[in-house]
C-alpha cells in the first residue's frame, strides 16, 4: 500500500519525465531556427531552403501528433513514448552529424514526427498519474518545462552562436544528450494504471475505437478544444516566429538587444506558470481565465493602436507572457485531459495538436505580407483570433462536463469505478 505522500512524489516524477517532451519540443523548434542559419552559411543555402525546412518541421510535428495519439491509446503510454523518444534521439543525431542538405531533410522529418507523436501520449500519462486535486497543476508544469527548453537553447546560442557549423551541431547534440538521459529514466516508469485498467475493462477487440470521438459529446469537446487551441496559438506562434523581426526591422534595435529582452520576458512567463499552477485546480479557475483573457487583449491592442515601438513591444511582451500562462496553451492542455476518457485521451489530443500546428503553419505563410502592409495589423489579427478563442473557452468549453471512464456511450457501466482513484488510500472516493 502506497502512502499519499509517495503517490504525490511519483506523480511529480512522472510529470517531470513525461513532461520533458515539452522541453525537447521547444528545444527542437528553437534550435532549428538558429541551426539552419548556421548550416546555411556552411552548406551554402539561404532562405529558399530554410523556409521549407522550417515548414517541414511544423507539418512533421502535426503528422506525428495524430499517429502518436492513436498508437498511445492502442498499445499504451510507456511503449509509445519510449519509441517516440528513441526516434527523436535518432533524428537529432542525424541533424547533429549531418554531412549535407539532404540529411537535414531526413533529420527534420524524424525530429518533428517524434516530438509530435510524444506530446499527446506524455500529457495523457501525466494526467493519469495525477489526482483530481493536482491534475491541472501537473499538466501546467509541462509548460514550465517547455519554456525551460527555450531558455536553455537561448543561453546555449549566446555561447556557440559564433562557431558557425560547429555551433549548429552543438545545438542538436544538446538535444541528443538530453533525449538519451530522459529515455533511460523513462524506462523505469511503470505503465499508466488508468490506461491498463481501462484497457482491461473496455470490451473492444484490439484497440479503443476512435470513431467513438464522433459521438456528439466527444465531438463537441474535440471541435471546441481544437478551435480554442488553434486560435489562441496563432498569437503565440506569430510572437515566437516574428518577435525578433519586429524588434530589429520595425522597432530598430539590435539583435543582441532583442535577444536580451526576449530572454527577460520568457523568465516572466515562467513565473506566471507558477501562478497558473496555484489556481488551475481551484474553484476560481475560470475567473482568472477571464481576467487574463482581458489582459491579453489589452496587450495586443497597445502596439496595434499606439504603433510598434520598443516600448510597446516590451509592454506587450510582459503582459502577454503573464496572461498567456493562464488563458493560453496551458489551459488547453488541462481541458484536453478533463474532457476525454482515458481510452481516447491521447487520440483526441493528437488530433487537436495536429490541427493547431497546421493552422499555425498556414497562417505563418501570410504574416510577412501582413507586416509589409503594416506591422500594427498583425496585432489586430492576434487580438481578433484570441478574442474568439477566449469566448469559446468561457461560453463553451467551461460548460462542458468532465469525461468519466464509465461513460455508457463508450462501454457498459462498471459500477462507477474510477481508475483515477487510488482505492488503497481513498476507498471512500470510489463510492461515487
Amino acid at each position: 500500500m502506497s502512502s499519499p505522500r509517495s503517490t504525490t512524489r511519483h506523480a511529480w516524477w512522472v510529470a517531470f519525465l513525461a513532461g520533458m517532451v515539452s522541453y525537447l519540443d521547444a528545444g527542437a523548434i528553437v534550435s532549428t531556427g538558429t541551426a539552419l542559419v548556421l548550416y546555411g552559411q556552411a552548406f551554402g543555402f539561404g532562405i529558399e531552403t530554410i523556409a521549407p525546412l522550417s515548414s517541414l518541421l511544423t507539418f512533421s510535428i502535426a503528422a506525428g501528433a495524430v499517429v502518436g495519439g492513436v498508437v498511445g491509446d492502442r498499445i499504451g503510454r510507456k511503449r509509445t513514448f519510449l519509441a517516440t523518444l528513441s526516434l527523436f534521439v535518432v533524428g537529432a543525431a542525424i541533424l547533429a552529424f549531418s554531412p549535407g542538405i539532404a540529411w537535414l531533410y531526413l533529420g527534420i522529418v524524424l525530429l518533428g514526427f517524434a516530438a509530435g507523436a510524444d506530446l499527446p501520449v506524455s500529457l495523457a500519462m501525466v494526467a493519469e498519474a495525477a489526482t483530481d486535486d493536482n491534475r491541472g497543476k501537473l499538466i501546467s508544469f509541462s509548460h514550465f518545462l517547455w519554456m525551460a527548453g527555450v531558455i536553455a537553447v537561448f543561453l546555449l546560442g549566446t555561447v556557440i552562436g559564433g562557431l558557425g557549423e560547429l555551433g549548429a551541431r552543438i545545438l542538436y547534440g544538446h538535444l541528443v544528450v538530453v533525449g538519451l538521459v530522459v529515455l533511460v529514466l523513462r524506462m523505469r516508469l511503470p505503465e499508466s494504471q488508468a490506461w491498463k485498467t481501462t484497457t482491461t475493462l473496455v470490451a473492444v477487440e484490439g484497440a479503443p475505437r476512435a470513431r467513438e470521438l464522433l459521438k456528439p459529446r466527444y465531438l463537441a469537446a474535440l471541435v471546441a478544444t481544437a478551435l480554442f487551441y488553434s486560435l489562441v496559438n496563432i498569437a503565440a506562434n506569430i510572437n515566437g516566429q516574428f518577435g525578433s523581426y519586429l524588434y530589429v526591422e520595425v522597432a530598430g534595435v539590435s539583435v543582441s538587444t532583442s535577444s536580451a529582452i526576449s530572454l527577460g520576458i520568457v523568465l516572466v512567463s515562467m513565473a506566471a506558470v507558477f501562478f497558473m499552477m496555484r489556481v488551475v485546480d481551484g474553484p476560481r479557475r475560470m475567473v482568472w481565465f477571464a481576467v487574463m483573457a482581458a489582459v491579453s487583449l489589452v496587450a495586443f491592442l497597445l502596439p496595434a493602436t499606439l504603433g510598434v515601438t520598443v516600448v510597446t513591444l516590451m509592454v506587450f511582451g510582459v503582459l502577454y507572457s503573464i496572461a498567456g500562462a493562464v488563458a493560453g496553451e496551458p489551459m488547453y492542455k488541462v481541458w484536453s485531459q478533463e474532457l476525454f476518457p482515458t481510452s481516447h485521451r491521447a487520440t483526441a489530443q493528437g488530433i487537436t495538436i495536429a490541427f493547431t500546428r497546421v493552422v499555425a503553419g498556414v497562417v505563418g505563410l501570410w504574416i510577412p505580407s501582413l507586416i509589409a502592409f503594416g506591422a500594427s495589423a498583425i496585432f489586430f489579427l492576434m487580438a481578433a483570433t484570441s478574442l474568439v478563442a477566449f469566448l469559446i473557452g468561457i461560453l463553451w468549453i467551461a460548460r462542458m462536463p468532465k469525461a468519466t471512464d464509465d461513460d455508457p456511450a463508450l462501454r457498459p457501466a462498471y459500477d462507477g469505478f474510477d481508475p483515477f482513484v487510488d482505492t488503497d488510500t481513498d476507498a471512500a472516493a470510489t463510492q461515487r
